[in-house]
């Protein structure tokens, strides 16, 4: 018989046996929290058709670079380097990143880059894109998981991008393989014009 208590202090020791509540597993919990953040370390992303190579110092051909900054005036960045009056340029990074062992399975999950253009804005586009797939872990993979396209990053204010990932099947402990794209035109301006990206986080749905 369920017996309802509005108001409960105890004053001594609170035992709980074994098979009480401390027994209960993940999946008779309700979601505890919507879009948890789990940021991913700048240092983690590579050469995207060399990932035995970490990303340079400077971009260059198709290659994004990490830009160290300075320790206590300015962040570590990925950078697609001054890209003013270069036509269409597109760079690259790649990365892999787990889903953690707390995510509530085929629920939310989002890859949220924070980016835009350091100095000056391109004078035609400059987009970031995301393409995401699933390793199956006997060196399979799967269709790009990405529902959200090409992304316009073309304003010197830095904001936070959405990359929706399509959730269904997926469970903690799956890994996925992110390729990042900064697709840049610039015809002709005569100052700075520098894609940025500032971080990126992992959001999804957790419980537990």
């Amino acid at each position: 018989m369920a017996t309802s208590i509005d108001n409960l202090t105890i004053a001594g020791t609170l035992r709980i046996k074994e098979d009480g509540v401390s027994s209960q597993t993940r999946a008779t919990i309700l979601r505890q929290d919507a879009n948890a953040v789990f940021p991913i370390n700048l240092t983690s992303l590579r050469v995207w058709d060399a990932y035995q190579t970490s990303l340079p110092g400077t971009a260059a051909t198709d290659d994004l670079a990490l830009v160290g900054g300075t320790f206590g005036t300015a962040p570590p960045t990925v950078s697609a380097g001054d890209l003013k009056a270069l036509g269409a340029t597109t760079r690259y990074a790649r990365f892999q990143v787990v889903l953690p062992e707390c995510y509530d399975p085929a629920e939310t999950i989002t890859l949220s880059i924070y980016a835009g253009m350091v100095t000056t804005i391109s004078d035609t586009t400059c987009t970031l894109d995301v393409q995401c797939y699933k390793l199956d872990k006997v060196t399979g993979i799967g269709s790009d998981l990405c529902a959200t396209a090409a992304t316009t990053i073309n304003s010197v204010v830095l904001a936070a991008i959405p990359f929706t990932i399509t959730s269904s099947g997926l469970a903690a402990g799956d890994t996925f393989d992110v390729r990042i794209a900064i697709a840049c035109n610039d015809a002709a301006t005569g100052t700075a014009v520098t894609p940025t990206i500032a971080a990126i986080d992992l959001l999804c749905d957790i419980k537990g």
